[in-house]
């Protein structure tokens, strides 16, 4: 008969457990040792990464990396990645823009009162009505920034880039400007062209996209 190697007598044995079955009693042997074996090294990965960091600390190494994370994130303060997918108008359009929500959850009060229950269509033109209109612009585009700070004063409206550097525009024309970061509020109201303008119209935001006349045009 063919002697059994480890791995079908451990196999068997599982069975044997398995199905209830009593041990065999003795059948063991020392069948040797079949290969190398190494000792199984967990190393505490906690540790090892404080070891590393203090490593780098005493080096240098860790403030070299810390400046190079604060130039990094001031290039993209100033200089923000642009909204993808953003052109010049080329033809005039105008939607309505319902912001209201459907609440996925009660609210209450810190009383427990309940304010509006789950399900609810809340609209917050209802109870909020915002005094500036928003304007995109790319902030890279001379005409544009013109067309936007002749016609709207800072109390009047929120200049928004999609592209270049509020940073600068700031610093040189002494007004306050916003990004679209990631193109979050231009996805919302489904803005695909600039300059755009939302503003509120009773119980909606008034969107339009402006096609701006050509230098020398009429």
């Amino acid at each position: 008969m063919r002697r059994l190697v480890p791995t079908t007598l451990l196999a068997l044995a599982t069975l044997a457990v398995s199905l209830g079955l009593p041990p065999m009693a003795g059948e063991a042997k020392d069948y040797g040792q079949a290969g190398h074996v190494f000792p199984v090294i967990e190393p505490d990965l906690l540790t090892m990464i404080e070891t590393r960091l203090r490593r780098a600390e005493a080096s240098g190494e860790m403030a070299r990396m810390d400046a190079a994370f604060a130039r990094r994130v001031e290039r993209k303060v100033r200089q923000p990645d642009p909204v993808a997918g953003i052109t010049r108008a080329e033809r005039s359009r105008n939607w309505d823009y319902d912001p209201s929500i459907v609440l996925e959850r009660d609210i209450r009060d810190q009383g427990g009162r309940l304010i509006a229950a789950a399900g609810q269509k809340i609209n917050p033109l209802d109870f909020v009505r915002p005094r500036q209109e928003l304007v995109f612009v790319h902030g890279d585009d001379p005409a544009q920034m013109a067309w936007a700070l002749s016609r709207y004063g800072e109390a009047q409206a929120k200049i928004i880039l999609v592209s270049g550097s509020p940073i600068e525009e700031m610093t040189r024309r002494q007004r306050r400007f916003y990004f679209d970061q990631a193109g979050r509020l231009t996805s919302r109201f489904g803005i695909r062209h600039t300059p755009a303008v939302v503003k509120t119209a009773g119980k909606v935001m008034r969107v339009s996209e402006v096609v701006l006349k050509q230098r020398g045009a009429g």
